[in-house]
């Protein structure tokens, strides 16, 4: 998976899956965006990719904005070219119950994880009509549309949402040549699972066939798939990237393994 000479924006590039993906693409030849709200760690990230020979540049973009992403989008093109490949990656988990959500809670995640969605490919859309492989990538999760879990009731409306929106965009957008699909990761090993401690993670681990959490790496190889010449005859689909933890039927069906 060649991606020399193609434009790759990642959303939420600066850790984590994004910073993961971000770096993949950038390794294997592309020219790299990272959008993002934290500044510091965005040009840390790029700093990285630079020194290990890559192309990156890093923009200052809130995803619920539009018109931060139409500028945002206007200084890809005008930096490193008309954009091949985007990334719809940035997305908040903040915890809140039912019982104590408020409206604020609920729009604040929906700002970021589905109208930023919608907003960024609003935005890039115009470019990616005249790339010769237009890719769209969006990082949902298996929270929502396979499980649930307490807390996150706002959040994986948001990640079902995606996957709603996909279906019919990719109809849409095939007339260009575009692609649409997303990738559903379970629980995995970033920045913000720093502060779990470590019993809760062997809780994670161990309803996890694998034992492990994944990689933010394990999702970037399911994003250079998806944007790969390779794939381009594949649109709506999801891939689940989880190390097969939604597979038990219960805790027992890990038991003597």
């Amino acid at each position: 998976m060649i991606f020399t000479g193609l434009v790759a924006v990642v959303t939420g590039g600066s850790k984590g899956i994004g910073k993961a993906m971000a770096q993949q693409f950038a390794t294997r030849g592309a020219k790299v965006a990272i959008l993002d709200i934290d500044s510091e760690t965005g040009e840390a990230t790029v700093q990285s990719i630079r020194e290990a020979g890559g192309e990156a540049i890093f923009l200052d973009a809130d995803v619920g904005n539009l018109a931060s992403l139409e500028q945002a989008a206007q200084e890809v093109a005008q930096r490193l070219g008309s954009t091949d490949i985007l990334c719809c990656n940035a997305g908040i988990y903040p915890q809140a119950f039912l019982e104590t959500m408020t409206e604020a809670d609920w729009d604040t995640v929906h700002r970021v994880n589905l109208k930023g969605m919608f907003f960024t490919i609003k935005a890039f859309l115009p470019q990616l009509k005249h790339s010769k492989r237009g890719r769209i990538v969006l990082t949902s999760s298996i929270t929502g549309p396979i499980t649930g879990f307490p807390g996150w009731a706002h959040y994986g409306s948001t990640k079902a949402g995606m996957l709603g929106f996909m279906r019919s965009a990719a109809i849409e957008l095939a007339k260009y040549g575009i692609t649409v699909n997303a990738i559903l990761p379970g629980n995995i090993a970033t920045e913000g699972l720093g502060e779990i401690g470590e019993e809760y993670r062997r809780k994670m681990e161990a309803v996890i066939p694998f034992k492990r959490l994944g990689a933010p790496e394990d999702v970037a190889y399911a994003a250079l798939f998806f944007a790969s010449e390779e794939a381009g005859y594949i649109t709506g689909q999801t891939l689940i990237v989880d190390g097969g933890q939604v597979l038990p039927e219960s805790s027992l069906a890990l038991e003597d393994f």
